[in-house]
């Protein structure tokens, strides 16, 4: 897959919880950190994403908060 975001964290799928019409993917990027997005159930059965998949999390913003 090529894209243009540079933002891409690779992981392993790790939920799928599917609502009525969005679905929340949680994907383990390892060190303990997991990365939650937000995306609708079509585009969960598009990607067929299901648990133990290798999953990219791409992020991509025009703003981007950091705390310290």
């Amino acid at each position: 897959m090529k894209i243009s975001a540079r933002n891409q964290l690779e992981g392993k799928v790790v939920a799928v919880q599917k609502g009525a019409t969005t679905s929340h993917v949680r994907i383990d990027i390892g060190g303990g950190k997991i990365i939650t997005a937000s995306i609708t159930n079509e585009a969960v059965d598009d990607l067929a994403l299901k648990v133990g998949d290798t999953a990219c999390a791409v992020v991509k913003a025009s703003d981007v908060m950091v705390g310290k």
